[in-house]
């Protein structure tokens, strides 16, 4: 089990390797990146900010939690902070397990107490040229199904 604040780019391969293990049957990868458009406007960029002490104790708890709910020591975390252009990964979260499903639900219940629990910020910067802070616990996203 690993998590971490970065800077720099995240390497998904690297963290999907970092989880392999022949007792595992399933490995799930959850790559977060910037999109073009959030709410009808267009992105241009995400500046990320984190107090980092918080978040790099939250991140922990959260994947000992999965670990624990969801029986597999095979996770790893990696939130970026700074600004990230269109395209570019903002979270990624490896996960492997012996079984499918496990592998799944762990990937999900970590994403979301990540948005949840962990006090990371974003400020999305516009093609017009002006930036707003969005609350991620009140980003309009589907309905989990």
């Amino acid at each position: 089990m690993r998590t971490a604040l970065v800077t720099g780019v995240i390497d998904a391969a690297t963290l999907l390797a970092e989880v392999a293990a022949p007792k595992n049957g399933a490995s799930v990868l959850f790559v977060g990146a910037v999109r073009e458009s959030n709410d009808g406007r267009e992105v241009s960029g995400i500046e990320y900010s984190a107090y980092a002490a918080m978040a790099e104790n939250e991140m922990a708890d959260i994947v000992s939690e999965a670990a624990s709910q969801f029986d597999t020591d095979d996770i790893v975390v990696e939130h970026r902070v700074g600004r990230l252009g269109i395209g570019e990964a903002s979270v990624v979260i490896a996960v492997a397990h012996p079984h499918r499903a496990q592998a799944y639900e762990a990937s999900r219940f970590i994403i979301e107490a990540l948005k949840k629990r962990v006090p990371v910020w974003k400020r999305e910067e516009y093609l017009d040229g002006t930036r707003e802070w969005v609350d991620p616990t009140t980003a309009r996203e589907a309905a989990p199904r």
